[in-house]
């Protein structure tokens, strides 16, 4: 196994543990970070009806166009606003973060500032 393999699937087991304990309902639902080597992703998600509630990721065109780069904080911190503004237009204030086996630095952090920037509770 590769050093790249071995470390997606220590991120993965690290996810695992995680989402053992945490867990979205329809009062407070989780916000899942997908970080990819060019682009970040999040998604509030009800886990108990299973539906994802609201999406954003660094490939939209809106904010595509207006970043020079979409794999770095400044991208994560855009997508983490635009995923408070759409979540708070659903009437969703409060939000359990997922941060998705991933470390809470560099970009993860980045896209948590940028949620509560705009009034989304984590």
């Amino acid at each position: 196994m590769s050093m790249a393999q071995q470390r997606k699937e220590a991120r993965k087991r690290r996810h695992l543990r995680v989402r053992r304990k945490i867990s979205g309902d329809a009062n407070r639902p989780r916000l899942n970070v997908y970080r990819s080597l060019n682009h970040i992703y999040a998604q509030v998600i009800d886990d108990l009806s299973g539906h994802t509630l609201v999406y954003a990721s660094s490939l939209e065109p809106a904010l595509k166009d207006e970043l020079q780069k979409t794999g770095n904080k400044d991208a994560a911190r855009a997508v983490g606003e635009m995923i408070a503004k759409r979540a708070l237009e659903k009437g969703i204030d409060t939000v359990v973060f997922d941060r998705g086996g991933y470390l809470y630095h560099g970009r993860i952090k980045a896209l948590a500032d940028g949620v509560r920037s705009q009034g989304l509770t984590l």
